[in-house]
């Protein structure tokens, strides 16, 4: 069903809110989730709704953090979320990254001890919004085989990347380090669809089309992508001193539990190496460029990188949120959470 943006928004905060989140922060995380609604990311939005409500209400989420932040050098920075809900650490600490390479050029922040974050190009258009180049990257599930492996190590360990036009288009880049992201797998179950094969193996280490049998996440491009997600827990789990590879945290094994997750933000202001203008005209005239590169038969037009994703919003704006049946139902209901995720294989149905 179709439902309008500030309507989603408000529903999703209130639930997270009656599961025992502050006002405030149940605001913040429910833009977040929409804000991937309404660019099409539905993995990364309201279907998280009841799992995030169930770890607050079971206490696997701080609901009173005292966020942290230390400047460690003159443009390094380390903001601490004292395990409060990830949307709101990795925003606010965004917001100082971009302060800080307001006057420095560049800034470089990690963000620790969070829970899950959702979307990372929400936090990366951030900087864009602010004339900056954004990138972030951040830890998850071991739940990858290795490029020549049979057993999970690393997570789908997502990057982002966003750059600001002159003309209030930005350039978007939101991609998990393997062939799709864990969250892509729920959506299809959720709408019980069925997924190219490429994506996931079964349990005997198989090619499967089917959702509900997926027992690992398959690298992007083979070796690349392994080195890729190896390079992403680097920054955002060893350079922290927080748990790394298999190591990091299970998303579903004790919802009671903090998650102590990372998150590694750089921002890069323009105009400390150009004219700010300029970068930005130059941007707009990639964008442009490559919309005009004559496309392969079967496709309609050659996109820049989070194109896509804007003429979705655009409709989805127009037009109402397409949402699950079930998950609007769940929002409009008085359930907190049906307790169905503690210590769930985060592969079983």
């Amino acid at each position: 069903m179709r439902v309008n943006r500030a309507k989603l928004n408000e529903l999703i905060a209130a639930k997270l809110h009656k599961a025992g989140l502050s006002k405030e922060h149940a605001d913040g995380v429910a833009d977040v989730l929409v804000h991937a609604d309404v660019r099409g990311i539905h993995s990364h939005g309201a279907m998280r709704v009841e799992y995030y409500a169930e770890r607050i209400a079971k206490g696997g989420i701080n609901t009173e953090p005292e966020f942290k932040f230390e400047k460690t050098g003159p443009c390094t920075a380390v903001f601490d979320g004292d395990n409060g809900v990830g949307h709101v650490a990795a925003k606010q600490a965004m917001d100082e990254a971009i302060k800080m390479a307001e006057s420095s050029g560049i800034a470089a922040v990690g963000v620790r001890r969070i829970g899950h974050s959702g979307a990372l190009s929400y936090f990366v258009r951030q900087a864009a919004k602010a004339g900056m180049i954004g990138i972030s990257v951040c830890q998850s599930d071991p739940m990858v085989v290795p490029f020549g492996g049979s057993e999970p190590y690393y997570g789908t360990n997502p990057i982002a990347f966003a750059a600001p036009s002159q003309d209030d288009r930005i350039i978007t880049l939101d991609m998990a380090t393997t062939v799709q992201a864990w969250g892509k797998i729920l959506h299809a179950r959720s709408r019980h669809e069925s997924i190219p094969e490429s994506w996931a193996v079964d349990r005997e280490g198989h090619p499967t089309t089917d959702p509900f049998k997926v027992n690992a996440l398959l690298p992007i491009a083979g070796p690349k992508g392994y080195g890729l997600m190896m390079m992403v827990d680097v920054l955002s789990g060893i350079l922290l001193g927080l748990p790394f590879g298999n190591k990091v945290s299970s998303m579903y094994h004790d919802l009671t539990e903090y998650r102590n997750l990372g998150q590694f933000h750089l921002v890069i202001n323009p105009a400390f190496f150009t004219d700010p203008g300029e970068f930005k005209q130059r941007i707009s005239q990639t964008m442009d460029e490559l919309n005009r590169i004559k496309p392969a038969p079967g496709i309609a037009q050659v996109l820049f990188p989070g194109q896509n994703s804007d003429h979705i919003q655009a409709e989805y704006e127009k037009n109402g949120i397409e949402i699950v049946d079930e998950i609007y139902e769940y929002l409009v209901s008085d359930i907190v959470h049906k307790n169905q995720y503690d210590n769930k294989d985060p592969f079983a149905k």
